[in-house]
């Protein structure tokens, strides 16, 4: 068994030898090798008992400083390293302090660094309680690709949901469903013409073409039609071409199905402005108000039914005939009317809005 000697000993021992005490005796006599004589000779050999044991501190707190600049060094480099990632949420800091001290840095000095409490580290997340609500949201953004948070919130209010707002917009914007807002054309300023909101259904129409593709090139012309009051799209009617008495027509058949408008908005295109429209419009008592060539802000709320015609309808489509493309708008135009709720109208549908008007003017 290796035996183990006090820095006292070893001076003795080196003493005896010095006194003229044979090496090979000397070991013997102690049970050491000869090897482990001179070792000792040449790291004690003239010092006192007082000088090895000060040179034993100094071995041991040589190594403790050793020590304390490797882990100086390490704990630097750790730092470094972890201060390169941006942190967000409190999940990636607790995952890059597991990070360092997995690498060597103790829990409390990586707290340190990321400036994390200990409570916040050990803190265990509760069961996410918006599974169901977030798999309803993900679901309307893929069915109304052209949603927003704001509508998303409206269509789970009309469908019985109680959910706050600000919920709907965290769950929609840490789904990643976005919508990317389409560049649109920029048009010079104009005086704007403040428009007054009819009171009741039929007072005032605002009519307007839209124009689209189908497949083999061949162009759509959409003749749009919007009750001012209640919102609602009267009419979408997709043709190749459409010329003045093809407008009449469409209008007489709108008349025995809702009735005539006291008043029609639209620009200065050669239909609105034919002979046929004109008289028509004299016949039937009905007035046309044109607005000013180059200034659509004055016919408003057709246009913004139009943005919203091309954004969530026409350019979600391929049409690959007229037929394709009659069945198509015709749907969304239901949709439109019946579905799809409207901020302005304080969540109602257009439907929904024209019958609490009616309701109301009835009382």
């Amino acid at each position: 068994m290796k035996k183990r000697y006090s820095e006292e000993q070893i001076i003795g021992f080196l003493r005896e030898a010095e006194s003229g005490l044979p090496v090979a005796e000397l070991c013997r006599r102690h049970g050491f090798s000869e090897a482990s004589y001179y070792l000792w000779r040449n790291k004690f050999g003239g010092m006192t008992v007082s000088d090895a044991k000060r040179l034993k501190e100094l071995e041991t707190e040589n190594g403790r400083l050793k020590r304390l600049l490797a882990e100086a060094m390490l704990e630097n480099e750790i730092t470094k390293e972890a201060l390169r990632k941006k942190l967000v949420s409190a999940s990636a800091s607790r995952e890059l302090v597991r990070h360092m001290n997995g690498q060597g840095l103790s829990e409390r000095r990586a707290l340190r660094v990321i400036g994390m409490s200990p409570s916040a580290y050990r803190y265990q997340p509760v069961t996410d309680r918006n599974c169901v609500l977030r798999e309803k949201i993900i679901a309307l953004a893929q069915r109304h690709r052209r949603y927003g948070a704001g509508m998303i919130y409206l269509k789970l209010r009309q469908a019985g949901e109680l959910v706050n707002h600000k919920r709907v917009d965290r769950l929609y914007a840490q789904a990643g469903l976005q919508v990317k807002r389409r560049k649109r054309k920029k048009i010079p300023l104009a005086e704007r013409h403040p428009l007054e909101r009819p009171t009741s259904a039929n007072q005032v129409w605002s009519m307007d073409f839209v124009f689209d593709r189908t497949a083999e090139g061949r162009s759509i012309k959409s003749l749009t039609v919007v009750d001012d009051a209640t919102h609602e799209a009267v009419a979408i009617v997709p043709q190749r071409a459409l010329s003045g008495n093809h407008l009449v027509r469409i209008l007489e058949q709108l008349a025995s199905t809702r009735g005539l408008p006291k008043a029609i908005r639209t620009d200065n295109g050669k239909e609105f402005c034919g002979r046929a429209m004109v008289s028509w419009a004299h016949a039937r008592g009905v007035q046309l108000f044109l607005i000013e060539p180059g200034k659509p802000n004055q016919n408003a709320y057709i246009e913004s039914f139009n943005g919203r015609f091309r954004d969530e309808c026409l350019n979600e489509h391929w049409f690959t005939s007229l037929a394709h493309a009659r069945v198509i708008v015709e749907a969304w135009r239901r949709e439109y009317n019946e579905e799809r709720p409207k901020k302005v109208l304080g969540g109602l549908t257009p439907a929904a809005y024209a019958r609490q008007l009616m309701q109301n003017q009835l009382n």
